[in-house]
């Protein structure tokens, strides 16, 4: 089995842990900045990976995997393209690839937690539990390591005994990963349990590839000189770091620790530059200043509701204005350069107006594309074609309906796609003078027409999916626009 190693190298590296709620974008890029070689993502769910699309957020510089519900579960940028690992909780290996697929051209490698001990993971079949499974843990980083072309690794947690682990570790450097990291506790213990130094040394021993070692920081790593103590302890390639640098991530600078303070101001600064929630942000300050919580300084923080009263605790208000301004500066000069492109490209094609989609100004069952459908099939035209793009800056939808060899389309853009494709039929009916089906018109045949082909759905059975799709419009396809570089 030959190793995927493309341009990521695992040995005598630093590495930040893929620590929950603490592997976002601004801790990442802080951990960078302090001398980390490598940093890891956060888990992340294979499904809810899979709901996601992938956006250009010209605005931050970013690219963001996006979810239905418009949350950003997983930022990345420039940066870190050629140093982050993308981690995933899986239990099966096709989900697994397509995920890897999904993101693998903006990450450097691709990790598989099978060490997460906690219960939001476990009971899905991934995490810890996926060590007692050892066949699917080669069906899934077989099938990684075959199916992309960017380094795979994986992250376990030992065995009860240290036999079961160097025979599961083996198992794992046959499947072809470049690296494998290894937490020196079993499932059931957790930090104030010692770790296993003396079973990540026999790892390191048993196997030819890169051994990372985690586990050290609340035994060992309070400063940067002892990482090298913990890799000599452990006999590993590389060591990975979690606890240490939740707690200040400049403990990855060879000169020694900063001053919290100045890492705390560090970290808003890429907070607020890549517009983190304030939620995720609290709680990494939080777990900077521990101790501290009780002081006038960090029950401020506590009681902070917004991103900017974190920086007001900070006495950072002027950076987090001046910021905002910019960014807010930037957005609306991106927006009209879209709606200048978009003028310039296609304007002279199409007939367009100013015309937004109410459904509150229609009857139950009726739209306007189903006015321009049945307006079309009475004068013998070919059914609307609608041709959809979304604008990346905002995420919002702009629709070109054809008709007649003409295209007609709204200047709002819209929320949804759907709004998007009734504000082009709407844009369209009028400059036709065809009713549109608003409450005030008559539209009576066409309402009675409608409640008798669903009572023949309802009445033919298996052939109303056939009826179906000749009382509405094809599914719309999606082109790229010309201020959107991806497909949405």
């Amino acid at each position: 089995m030959t190793v995927n190693t493309t341009s990521l190298c695992f040995r005598n590296k630093i590495i930040l842990a893929p620590m929950v709620r603490v592997g976002t974008l601004p801790m990442r890029l802080l951990a960078l900045d302090y001398g980390a070689d490598i940093v890891y993502c956060e888990e992340l769910i294979d499904i809810k990976m899979l709901q996601c699309k992938r956006v250009v957020n010209e605005v931050l510089g970013s690219v963001d995997f996006v979810a239905p519900n418009e949350r950003v579960v997983f930022r990345t940028c420039e940066r870190e393209k050629n140093c982050v690992v993308f981690q995933m909780g899986t239990a099966d290996a096709e989900r697994a690839l397509a995920v890897a697929k999904l993101v693998e051209n903006d990450v450097a490698a691709i990790d598989v937690n099978m060490g997460c001990p906690k219960e939001y993971s476990t009971k899905g079949g991934m995490g810890a539990a996926l060590l007692s499974e050892p066949n699917k843990i080669e069906n899934i980083l077989t099938t990684l390591v075959k199916g992309i072309s960017k380094p795979v690794t994986c992250k376990i947690r030992i065995l009860p005994s240290e036999e079961e682990t160097i025979s599961l570790v083996k198992k794992i450097e046959k499947t072809g990963v470049a690296a494998i990291a290894v937490h020196g506790r079993k499932k059931e213990e957790r930090p104030q349990h010692p770790v296993h130094c003396d079973v990540i040394k026999a790892i390191s021993e048993a196997v030819s590839i890169p051994v990372i070692a985690n586990g050290g920081s609340h035994d060992f790593i309070k400063e940067y000189s002892d990482i090298k103590t913990f890799q000599q302890m452990t006999a590993a390639s590389s060591v990975m770091i979690a606890r240490a640098a939740m707690w200040n991530p400049s403990v990855f600078r060879k000169e020694g620790l900063m001053p919290l303070k100045d890492v705390m101001q560090e970290y808003i600064k890429y907070a607020v530059r890549y517009n983190n929630h304030y939620t995720n942000t609290k709680y990494c300050l939080c777990q900077m200043l521990r101790e501290q919580l009780e002081n006038a300084q960090g029950k401020k923080l506590h009681a902070a509701q917004t991103m900017q009263e974190i920086c007001e605790v900070f006495e950072m208000s002027d950076f987090y204005q001046e910021t905002s301004t910019l960014l807010e500066t930037k957005k609306a000069t991106l927006e009209a350069k879209g709606q200048d492109e978009d003028e310039q490209t296609d304007g002279a094609d199409i007939i367009k107006m100013a015309v937004r989609f109410d459904k509150r100004e229609y009857p139950p069952q009726i739209t306007p594309k189903m006015c321009l459908l049945e307006w079309c099939r009475r004068e013998k035209h070919p059914q609307p074609v609608y041709e959809t793009v979304e604008r990346p800056v905002d995420r919002l939808f702009c629709s070109v309906v054809t008709v007649a060899e003409h295209k007609y389309s709204s200047t709002i853009w819209e929320k949804s796609k759907k709004l998007a494709e009734q504000a082009a039929a709407i844009a369209c009916l009028r400059t036709l003078g065809v009713p549109e089906g608003r409450r005030s018109e008559d539209v009576t045949n066409l309402a009675n027409k409608r409640k008798r082909q669903d009572q023949e759905l309802l009445n033919n059975g298996e052939h109303g999916s056939n009826l179906l799709s000749e009382t509405v419009c094809k599914k719309p396809h999606f082109l790229p626009g010309p201020s959107s570089p991806a497909v949405s």
